[in-house]
Parts: C-alpha cells; structure tokens; sequence
C-alpha cells in the first residue's frame, strides 16, 4: 500500500501527515502530531471531547477522514491559545474553576470559542446550545456555564 501524503495548516503553520491507511484525523492529530488536546473517548461525534476546527467549522475530528483534509485548515485545542496566554474563553474557565478532569475541557473549549468568535454577547440558552454536543461526566455543567456567562456579560 503506498502511502498518501496530506499537507493542510495546523494550528497556523504548514503540516503534513503520511497515512498508509483509512484513519481519521483524530488518530493522525494525537498519534502523528503529538496533539495530545483532542480526545479519544466515544469515535461515533457523539461526545465531543475530539472537537477541532475545520475550515472554520466545528467538526468531530474522530468523523474526519484524514485524507479528505488536505488543503484544509485545522485549528486544535492547542492553537486557541496565543503562546502561554489563554485565549477567553480559556481564561474564563480557569476563573471560574470551570475544568474538572479535563477530558471534555478540549472540546468545550473549541466549541466555546467558536461561538464566542461568532456572537460576543449569547445568551444563557445559546450558550447551553453551542455546548449540547459536549459531554462532562464530571460536573452538572454549572461552573462551565457560570464561566461563559461571566464572559457574555449575561450574569
């Protein structure tokens, strides 16, 4: 089997990957790219701990076919932040004591900041709707909530 080599942009910066077979982008970000940020948990984009940014759509990356990305942008966990500065919503979770075990935080944290990039100020139920597709087993979601309020300005 030859190998097929795909060249996207991670994070901001030029990346490749080889994959000799089927594997999903998921696997090439944790297994390759030592992106230890996305989660493996459920491989059915029903928990969203493996949430990335995808050409600027939220996407399961677990449901991404590595080799259907290439040319593509691809924004982790690991490139929210701007060096050792949290991004805001980073930021508002740490203040509000809102990351329990961290396995879900990745995926929150992707999906917080794309709704925030797209809608500064949402409300209570927009918040709860941008974070359906994420699962906690830790927390009622509480803290999380509270955090992203506090950065809306809604509390």
């Amino acid at each position: 089997m030859s190998a097929l080599i795909i060249n996207f942009t991670l994070n901001g910066e030029p990346a490749n990957a080889r994959v000799l077979a089927p594997l999903s982008l998921l696997d090439v970000l944790r297994d390759q790219l030592e992106l230890p940020g996305s989660k493996n948990a459920c491989e059915q984009g029903e928990c969203g701990s493996c949430s990335v940014m995808l050409d600027d759509e939220l996407v399961c990356s677990c449901l991404v076919m590595a080799g259907d990305i290439e040319g593509s942008r691809v924004t982790t966990v690991e490139g929210m932040a701007n060096g050792r500065v949290l991004n805001a919503v980073q930021q508002a979770m740490h203040e509000a004591g809102a990351v329990q075990c961290g396995f879900c935080t990745p995926g929150i944290v992707v999906a917080a900041t794309d709704l925030f990039e797209a809608n500064p100020k949402p409300t209570t139920d927009e918040i709860k709707e941008a974070l359906a597709g994420n699962i906690c087993r830790c927390t009622g979601y509480g803290a999380i909530i509270r955090a992203f309020e506090d950065l809306a300005g809604t509390t």
